[in-house]
């Protein structure tokens, strides 16, 4: 029996999947990664750590779907985007990888900001380079790492490293081709853009392109060994994970925005002509002609997990010894929490926001009588708000008229209600729960003739997802609601590098 496996790389875990053709899930296994932060700002891992992971996830993936390595027809994987994964001319890891949570080359960022790189970045790729981009971190190890700098021969993303891992091949897809060093008209890599960011001695390095659902390779001898798939297997080239969320949710259509609520917040619309702006990213889409416009930022469902492991560690604790949930443990006291009216705010920039760098996050309103179950309300609040901003900027030049929800969150219903009401749209839950590691497996199928083309979706959404309708009264009270939200946060736009300061201050005097 023909089946499909999809790797997902986020930014703590390694999944591998194992998909029926009907898009049934056979199979998962996780392994996490672990990050390296050996400096303030600094986000790392180890790639052979990474590879050595994922093929444990691989074998463990095929034992649990009880059935041989031999049905899977295909492979194909998605990872995080920006970041940076660099081989020497050997095709040997030229220093860990860097993940899309560093901000090292926040005073690269700073710099392109008062000069002409900005806007004209903006109107060439399409978007306004950021501290995690490739562009950025390049600039930044060109500038501090100069010898490592001249060893670079191939700039890879995550997942082109894991799929170089696979089959010994080295190139990347149009998505994943566009976070950096695309002109975004000819969606294809512009020398132009190189010298805007100063790295045109590298334009050589950037990978061959092809369509995510090329054939890049096949597995060799050695990942054979190493995952437990069979020597031979088609390999395609894969996406980006944002754009692979977007596809394993049915969002690649039009009138419909996909919504990722994980570590960042990511709202994105595929389209057939160029829109440019500098809230957004216009990067390319999956098939030639077509653009995946996302506004992201990092400050969604990090929020609400933070909270749980700050302030509800005992609880954790007790569910994970009865074998429970701890998010079924604290659904009552949000419930309730939202049975009744509150004051607070929060704002969810805990690890980033739409503001910069220097926003921080806040509860706003808090009183001695609240509890805990009123924070989380706020959190969870706060994070469909920040959703809310993005998309608000995004109705300003696209139009859909439907949300498609995803991300562990999107599990919980009263969270996916919420998000309904706040945005005053119906909101699709898919019922696969492993999203980009499906959009992934598309682009396996469609690359060994399985499906007609990665939009040949086998699952019929309409029946399997679960749908909600936005209630009008509830969202007129959150509009209202994030209208005071948005106002507090403009208010303390002034003062946000103010309070950065006072951590500096703090370590100045050695208290």
């Amino acid at each position: 029996m023909a089946s499909l496996l999809g790797i997902d790389n986020g930014l703590t875990v390694t999944k591998a999947v194992i998909f029926d053709i009907d898009g049934t899930q056979l199979s998962v296994a996780r392994r996490r990664v672990p990050q390296s932060m050996p400096k303030a700002r600094f986000v790392e891992r180890d790639m052979e750590g990474l590879w050595r992971a994922t093929a444990e996830a691989i074998r463990e993936a095929i034992a649990l779907s009880g059935r041989p390595a031999a049905d899977i027809q295909a492979v194909a994987a998605t990872a995080h985007g920006d970041g940076l994964y660099l081989l020497d001319e050997d095709k040997q890891p030229l220093g860990p990888g860097i993940l899309s949570l560093d901000s090292r080359a926040g005073a690269i960022i700073d710099g392109w900001s008062q000069s002409k790189v900005f806007n004209e970045a903006l109107v060439l790729t399409g978007q306004i380079p950021h501290v995690s981009a490739p562009s950025a971190l390049l600039a930044w190890i060109k500038q501090h790492e100069p010898a490592r700098f001249k060893r670079i021969r191939h700039v890879l993303g995550c997942k082109d490293w894991l799929r170089f891992c696979l089959t010994s091949t080295i190139g990347t897809d149009r998505t994943e081709a566009s976070t950096s060093f695309s002109n975004v008209r000819t969606q294809t890599f512009s020398p132009d853009a190189m010298r805007l960011f100063g790295l045109e001695d590298v334009f050589e390095a950037l990978p061959p392109m092809a369509h995510s659902a090329d054939i890049a390779g096949y597995v060799t001898s050695a990942a054979a060994t190493l995952t437990g798939l069979v020597a031979g297997t088609p390999v395609a080239f894969g996406l980006h994970d944002v754009t692979a969320s977007a596809l394993g949710i049915g969002g690649h259509v039009d009138q419909v925005i996909s919504i990722v609520a994980g570590t960042y917040s990511i709202n994105q619309v595929v389209s057939t002509d160029v829109r440019v702006d500098p809230r957004w990213f216009c990067r390319n889409a999956i098939d030639a002609g077509r653009w995946n416009t996302m506004a992201i930022s990092p400050a969604s469902a990090a929020n609400y997990d933070w909270f749980l492991d700050t302030l509800c560690r005992r609880d954790q604790a007790a569910a994970i010894e009865s074998g429970g949930s701890i998010h079924e443990t604290l659904a009552h006291e949000i419930d309730a929490a939202l049975l009744r009216p509150s004051t607070i705010l929060f704002h969810p920039y805990l690890f980033g926001s739409p503001h910069g760098n220097v926003a921080s996050g806040s509860f706003l309103g808090l009183h001695g009588w609240h509890d805990r179950g009123d924070m989380l309300k706020a959190v969870l609040e706060g994070i469909a708000f920040n959703h809310r901003t993005h998309i608000d900027a995004l109705r300003d030049g696209f139009a859909f008229k439907e949300a498609r929800l995803t991300g562990g969150a999107s599990r919980n219903p009263t969270f996916a209600q919420m998000f309904s009401n706040i945005l005053d749209m119906p909101v699709m839950v898919t019922s696969t729960d492993e999203a980009a590691a499906f959009g992934a497996a598309l682009c396996a199928g469609a690359a060994v003739g399985l499906y007609a083309s990665v939009h040949d979706d086998p699952r019929d959404l309409s029946t399997t997802g679960r749908r909600y309708q936005p209630d009008p009264v509830r969202s007129a009270e959150f509009s209202r609601r994030f209208s005071l939200y948005c106002r507090i946060a403009e208010t303390l736009k002034p003062v946000w590098p103010d309070i950065e300061q006072l951590a500096e201050k703090t370590e100045g005097n050695g208290a």
